[in-house]
């Protein structure tokens, strides 16, 4: 009976010594991240011990390997993909080897706006189909036939406002031809203007509307390249080869 509680007491302490010996002071990590979608290099991996605070970047193929301790928190993170996180878990030989499959983000791309280019020569018929809307205004010897209407046209802020609402109308149809214009000219690098500079450029022409609806295409493109060279010397910050 003593013989068999010695041999209980020396396996206990067996077992003791071999599990205190199982315990890692150190494990030695290693692994690989793949993307099964696409053949990648991740120049930008990098394996970040969350217990430790430290990090240190992978192989362009994937690859990495580090020292950690047991139960440390790990995660991958490469740029574009999302991250994985996991324990380290030492085996008996004091090591881990993890495959990481990792996914890409979805890409939100922006709202791009396409506006094709028209041609001259609808352009040319915008041009000369630019006119005024009609705003019935009583006039002459009307005058005399209906005094009243006349007197109302005169003085009424109604009719007023019809005509300067008229009057903007026509102004904003001459604007936007001539940015179709501006458009065609610079797909034609005869000007270098932004979507955005359309406007306070289209101010600085001050295009006569008579010029505008009967010039030559000649006429237009000198008249609006040697503005355009007058303009970039009031402002030359706007030059873009610069």
């Amino acid at each position: 009976m003593k013989n068999l509680q010695k041999i209980l007491f020396f396996s206990l302490i067996l077992i003791s010594t071999n599990s205190f010996a199982q315990k890692c002071d150190r494990v030695y990590l290693f692994g690989k991240v793949v993307d099964t979608m696409y053949t990648q290099n991740f120049y930008n991996l990098m394996i970040v011990n969350r217990s430790t605070g430290q990090g240190i970047f992978g192989q362009p193929d994937g690859n990495f390997s580090l020292y950690t301790k047991d139960q440390d928190s790990i995660t991958l993170s490469v740029r574009g993909y999302h991250m994985v996180g996991f324990r380290v878990e030492a085996d008996s030989n004091c090591q881990m080897k993890i495959m990481a499959i990792i996914d890409r983000k979805a890409e939100q791309i922006q709202e791009v706006v396409i506006r094709p280019l028209k041609s001259l020569q609808q352009i040319k018929e915008e041009r000369a189909s630019l006119s005024m809307r009609e705003t019935r205004q009583v006039t002459g010897i009307e005058v005399l036939q209906s005094p009243i209407t006349a007197l109302y046209q005169a003085f009424s802020k109604k009719e007023q406002s019809k005509v300067w609402i008229s009057k903007m109308n026509y102004k904003d149809d001459q604007r936007k031809v001539i940015k179709e214009l501006l458009r065609l000219y610079v797909s034609y690098d005869v000007v270098d203007l932004n979507e955005e500079e359309f406007d306070e450029f289209i101010s600085f022409l001050n295009m006569d509307e008579n010029f505008l609806k009967t010039a030559s295409e000649m006429d237009l493109v000198t008249f609006i390249k040697d503005k355009f060279e007058h303009y970039l010397t009031i402002y030359p910050h706007l030059r873009k080869d610069e």
